[in-house]
């Protein structure tokens, strides 16, 4: 587990974990985990660089900021969180719902962005996806969901984001899950959920605009975005590379930690 503090920026309180010195690494995670999906990550990248991993405002442990809640939007508050830092640029690394804005922030301030890491996330609007990812991808039934069967979806990701014989350690779960327990949380993922959802037909309009080196990173065995959505990423960013990662489940940073520690820090020292 990483060590985290509470930080004030734009008068709300946000969970941050920072970890080691050098050049700038910033981590982006999704739903329904928090920062801590990269507890298995961080220290391996902190040898050579500073590591921020926050949980997004609204969502884990981090006050809500007002406004919208699309990728542009969040890459707008990942923008504002680059700047209360002050630094001039940084290396972005996300997963999930973290990649859109990671992808739209690359694509809108390329002298903020060294590079960018992209690893299963929904990120082409027509691309096959799972049931599940499906029918979250319609706003009834999303905002039902999440409201009422809150702990339906936490299992499931468990039971569909990992190997069956990897086990989260207790307390690593208790985190996760006791964040997206509260209905403040859960609401605001619907309003993600809706946001994302509207503007994702737009987004592919935005890669080839991306300058930055990319590195694609892909769960061979991620049944709710396939590696098609990784190839097709790929061809649309001039400046990427695409790894796919052999017998890799959604939530890999956890369970092949270090592999893909090495695959990062490795594409970083080539960007640098």
């Amino acid at each position: 587990m990483l060590s985290t503090a509470h930080e004030l920026h734009h008068g709300s309180a946000l969970r941050v974990a920072r970890m080691g010195n050098g050049t700038p690494v910033v981590c982006l995670h999704g739903y329904p985990d928090n920062l801590q999906i990269w507890s298995e990550i961080a220290p391996g990248l902190a040898a050579t660089h500073e590591v921020i991993a926050f949980d997004w405002p609204g969502m884990g442990y981090s006050e809500p900021w007002p406004g919208g809640a699309t990728p542009e939007h969040m890459a707008e508050r990942l923008l504002q969180l680059v700047d209360d830092w002050k630094f001039k640029s940084v290396n972005v690394v996300a997963i999930d719902m973290g990649g859109q804005p990671a992808l739209a922030f690359a694509a809108k301030y390329p002298e903020r962005t060294i590079s960018v890491v992209v690893m299963n996330s929904l990120v082409m609007p027509e691309a096959h996806t799972s049931w599940e990812i499906t029918l979250l991808r319609k706003f009834g039934w999303n905002r039902f969901l999440l409201r009422h069967l809150p702990r339906t979806i936490f299992r499931r990701a468990l039971h569909t984001f990992l190997p069956r014989d990897f086990v989260l350690s207790r307390e690593l779960r208790s985190d996760f899950w006791n964040a997206f327990r509260n209905p403040e949380v859960r609401s605001f993922v619907s309003k993600l959920c809706c946001g994302y959802q509207g503007k994702l037909p737009q987004l592919p309009k935005l890669y080839p605009r991306i300058q930055a080196p990319a590195l694609i990173l892909w769960a061979a065995e991620d049944g709710h975005f396939p590696p098609l959505h990784a190839e097709q990423l790929h061809q649309q960013i001039k400046h990427s590379e695409l790894e796919i990662i052999a017998g890799a489940k959604h939530w890999m940073p956890l369970h092949c930690g270090p592999e893909i520690a090495a695959l990062i820090a490795d594409f970083l020292k080539r960007c640098e």
